[in-house]
């Protein structure tokens, strides 16, 4: 298998989760949401923020698209946005090809720093990302009571075959 076709199953598996995550918060109230519960985000809805500011930042600095904009403060805007995000996510990972993922990308960090990298580097790190702080969340909902269930890439495949 070639690294496009693992970087499209981490964007299809990017839009399960995060389909799953937004629609247990969808049954929490705003307050529940936004709580802060001492994580390193400090609640459910500041941590999906920062996911999606993330994938942003990376789709900017690696393709030119999408960028990022101030934390969205209303949730059916945010869930809106992740889910305009993931199409996007997955129009880039299939895009991608061995050879432009062998290449040399540069960009700069927030800071202003510059790094230069094969783009393989960043596409992964973006994908694990998600994934990182995704867990942070499925931690925040079980703490308030509410399971996410199933998160496994190997629960997406199984999903997909039947």
């Amino acid at each position: 298998m070639s690294w496009t076709a693992q970087y499209s199953a981490m964007a299809r598996y990017n839009r399960w989760m995060n389909r799953k995550l937004y629609a247990l918060a969808a049954t929490l109230t705003d307050e529940e949401r936004k709580r802060d519960m001492g994580a390193f985000f400090g609640s459910i809805h500041r941590t999906l923020n920062h996911i999606l500011l993330g994938d942003r930042i990376w789709l900017g600095r690696l393709a030119g698209i999408m960028s990022a904009v101030a934390e969205y403060d209303d949730f059916a805007e945010l869930r809106r946005e992740r889910e305009l995000t993931d199409e996007v996510l997955l129009t880039f990972a299939a895009g991608l090809t061995d050879a432009q993922l062998l290449a040399e990308v540069a960009y700069k960090t927030l800071a202003g720093v510059p790094h230069q990298m094969p783009l393989w580097q960043p596409v992964g790190h973006m994908f694990n990302h998600q994934t990182h702080h995704r867990g942070q969340a499925t931690t925040l909902f079980k703490q308030l009571g509410h399971d996410p269930g199933v998160t496994d890439l190997v629960a997406m495949y199984r999903e997909e075959a039947t």
